[in-house]
């Protein structure tokens, strides 16, 4: 499983032969400019929640690649008015893709589209394939619901967010670690705008000294698990 970081909190994952796109906000990110999304290939486009910072080029990518869109009811039901194709989901629901099994999971955060609409409940993924367990959290605080999931499945890598504000920063994200039995964490939202800039090594650090490895790629580099 590759995972490429496209900036802020946009993800793309290759495995089983299949692209995933996650929460794709490139196109307004200056710190991605160099990504050219008409280049990004997608096969499924998953959504976590329905803030801007998270859907801006969803219809793009899905007019460009004809990528399945996978999040809650109301996101899917969004973007199918506008005559792409989803799959809903609801927290706690599983669906075995052909890349593999997938799981809608809770978050603690808010969720509505840019022009104040409704977009469901906020909500991240365990994405199980090629033998590799990832989870993505979304937008979200720390919550005990983490700590169900390794309750399920083991897994390989977190992907958290850690520019704090508006979601879990540093210290909390380090909790989340062990409420999900993970020390393989890769950070994402962060540093995009002024509220959520980090100190890099100042948090590779303290996760460290927690007896944890934090991952922070580039914008456009690769990790592989």
């Amino acid at each position: 499983m590759k995972i490429t970081y496209l900036g802020h909190a946009s993800l793309s994952i290759e495995t089983a032969g299949k692209t995933l796109l996650v929460d794709p906000f490139i196109s307004a990110n200056e710190l991605a400019k160099h990504i050219d999304i008409n280049s990004l290939k997608a096969d499924y486009i998953l959504i976590t929640h329905a803030h801007q910072d998270h859907i801006l080029d969803v219809a793009t990518l899905a007019k460009n690649t004809g990528a399945l869109i996978v999040s809650n009811y109301e996101i899917v039901t969004h973007f199918e008015k506008q005559g792409f194709t989803g799959h809903p989901m609801n927290h706690g629901g599983t669906w075995q893709f052909d890349f593999g099994k997938l799981t809608y999971t809770n978050a603690v955060h808010s969720s509505s589209f840019p022009d104040g609409s409704y977009g469901g409940e906020p909500g991240g993924f365990v994405i199980e394939s090629n033998g590799k367990v990832i989870y993505i959290a979304g937008d979200t605080a720390l919550t005990m619901d983490m700590q169900l999931i390794p309750m399920q499945t083991k897994l390989d890598l977190a992907v958290l967010p850690v520019g704090d504000n508006f979601t879990m920063g540093i210290k909390s994200a380090v909790i989340a670690a062990d409420f999900l039995a993970c020390n393989q964490i890769l950070a994402y939202h962060f540093d995009t705008f002024g509220f959520i800039k980090i100190d890099h090594q100042e948090a590779i650090t303290y996760f460290k000294n927690k007896g944890k490895n934090l991952t922070i790629l580039p914008i456009g580099e690769s990790k592989t698990i």
